[in-house]
This record gives C-alpha cells, sequence and structure tokens, in this order.
C-alpha cells in the first residue's frame, strides 16, 4: 500500500500564540510518533504545493478570499475572529495547507498513490464559504472535495468527518452541491452548536452525547454511515480527521481511544477498496492534547498504509 504523507514547513510557522490550543507542536507530535514507530522509512513523504486562487474562489467567496490576501499582515496579528489570528506566516500556511489536499487528490486520482494523509495546519472544516472560523482560514478538505468534481468529472464524492466539532464550514458550502456526501459525528450540544435536524438529502448528521465513548460510536458508524455510503457508491473518499474526540482531549468530551481511530479508518478503507480502488484523502482537523494526537493519529496512519 502505498501512502503519502504530505506536508510542508510553513504549516509549522503558522502561530497563533502561546497559549492558542492549536500550537505548531501538533505537527511535530505526528511525525515524531510516526518516527517512533519506524513508519516514516515506508511511507512517501512529500512537499505539498500551495493553493491557486482559482482552487480557493472555486469553493469559497472570492470577496472573502480577497480579503484574506489582503489583511495578512507582515508583522504582529490580525484577529479575523476571536478564535482565529493571522500573522506574518499564516497566509503561506493556510495556502499550502488547501493545496495539498488538491495535490492529494491528483495524486489519488493519477494512481500515484492509494492513498494520502495532509499532515497539514490551520485546519479547515469550519471555514464556510464566506467566514472564518474556529481557527480555520480556507476549507482545506472542500477545496480538495470540489477540485475533485471540477478536475475529474467525479459525481460522488463522500466526505467523512469524525472530529469532536461538527464541520460546519463544510456542511455550509456542500449543502446543495449532490455530488458530496459529507457525514460528520460529533459531540452535540457543543461548538459550534449546528443543528443536527438541518435537512439535505447530502448532508448526514451523526450527533453523540458527551461522555459517548466506543460502543455509541460504533454504533452510529454501522447504523447510519455505512448505509448511506453503500447507497451514495462513492469515487473518491475523503476524510476530515479531527482526533479530539480522543478521551484525553481537552477539547471535547467524548471517549474514543486509538482502537477506535484503527477502527474507522479500516472501516472507510473498506468502503474504498469496493466502491473506488482504494482512493482515500485523509486529511488533519482537529487533535489538541500533542501526546494523544500523536498516538492517534500514528493509528490512523497505519491503517492508511495497512501495516
Amino acid at each position: 500500500m502505498t501512502t503519502a504523507y504530505i506536508t510542508h514547513t510553513y504549516c509549522d510557522k503558522h502561530d497563533m500564540g502561546e497559549d492558542h490550543p492549536e500550537s505548531p507542536q501538533r505537527l511535530g507530535a505526528i511525525q515524531n510518533r510516526l518516527i517512533m514507530g519506524q513508519l516514516m522509512d515506508f511511507i512517501r513523504r512529500m512537499e505539498a504545493e500551495p493553493a491557486t486562487r482559482d482552487q480557493l474562489v472555486a469553493t469559497h467567496d472570492e470577496s472573502y478570499v480577497d480579503s484574506i490576501f489582503a489583511r495578512a499582515p507582515e508583522e504582529g496579528q490580525v484577529e479575523l475572529e476571536p478564535d482565529t489570528l493571522m500573522m506574518a506566516h499564516t497566509l503561506d500556511a493556510a495556502l499550502y495547507a488547501a493545496g495539498s489536499v488538491v495535490q492529494a487528490v491528483d495524486l489519488v486520482m493519477g494512481d500515484t498513490i492509494e492513498n494520502a494523509f495532509c499532515a497539514i495546519r490551520p485546519p479547515g472544516h469550519h471555514a464556510e464559504y464566506d467566514k472564518a472560523m474556529g481557527f480555520c482560514l480556507f476549507n482545506n478538505i472542500a477545496v480538495g472535495a470540489r477540485h475533485a468534481t471540477r478536475q475529474y468529472g467525479l459525481e460522488r464524492v463522500a466526505i467523512i468527518d469524525f472530529d469532536v466539532h461538527h464541520g460546519n464550514g463544510t456542511e455550509d458550502i456542500f449543502k446543495i452541491d449532490p455530488t458530496v456526501l459529507y457525514a460528520s459525528s460529533y459531540q452535540h450540544p457543543f461548538y459550534p452548536y449546528s443543528d443536527p435536524g438541518a435537512s439535505h438529502d447530502n448532508i448526514l448528521h451523526m450527533p453523540l452525547e458527551a461522555g459517548s465513548g466506543s460502543q455509541e460510536f460504533k454504533a452510529i458508524i454501522s447504523e447510519q454511515l455505512l448505509p448511506a455510503l453503500e447507497s451514495f457508491k462513492p469515487q473518491l473518499v475523503m476524510i476530515s480527521a479531527g482526533f479530539d474526540a480522543h478521551k484525553e482531549d481537552p477539547m471535547g468530551q467524548l471517549r474514543l481511544s486509538e482502537s477506535d481511530f484503527t477502527w474507522i479508518t479500516d472501516v472507510l478503507m473498506d468502503v474504498a477498496e469496493r466502491h473506488c480502488q482504494g482512493r482515500v484523502v485523509s486529511v488533519l482537523e482537529g487533535g489538541y492534547n500533542i501526546d494523544a494526537l500523536g498516538r492517534a493519529a500514528f493509528c490512523h496512519i497505519k491503517s492508511l498504509m495497512k501495516l
């Protein structure tokens, strides 16, 4: 199994402050765990390419994209909203983050690799069509999914999101787009306080109560997600891989463990094998306990590698 690990040094340089949970240490924790677990020698590490303006405005409002470029500071910080700040390297990091997902789509669609993990930040799934939110500037996975439908003519792209927070931005972008099925498991009620009763044929809400663990997570995936995926028959499987549903994460109250991330990855890999020649693109979202993030991401990537 050929798995790409796509990242860029600019993603380490984005820094919203010493006390901010979305820390530059996050990517180092994942890479260090891969080195310790001796996976780095067997993965295809690649440097991300930046997203183009055309790729961004295919997903986001043009004036919003232009405003992000215009507000990018050369020094100091700019507040886009209370949780989301820009500093000197933030725009570059955001461009490489979104571009990595486009690059991953090109690689799997070109059969250069079988699947990819985009180790990137800032994350993306809270970024709406015309608004930054929740640490996110551009919706990385949405940019990649839109590229897949535009560039390759795909009619069925599935995005599965297991972050502890609902990906309101991804829903906002695709809520009336039948080419994308967006399915999200998340703690509810909880930030960003999405409405799990929102009615869109291509959006699947899978809310979980605080304190839910492996049993509840596996039940909702088996009973709701898998039938939806079998009916949809995706031509590409994309994953918003948030590891803040881990029981040690300070940003949520779900109780998942490393074995649950292995399980969901194996499940989604099986779906991809049945419907789209194993094509999977996974994109880092949340995960804020540095040690737990490294362990959980290691298990996820090891499953992508079929090891």
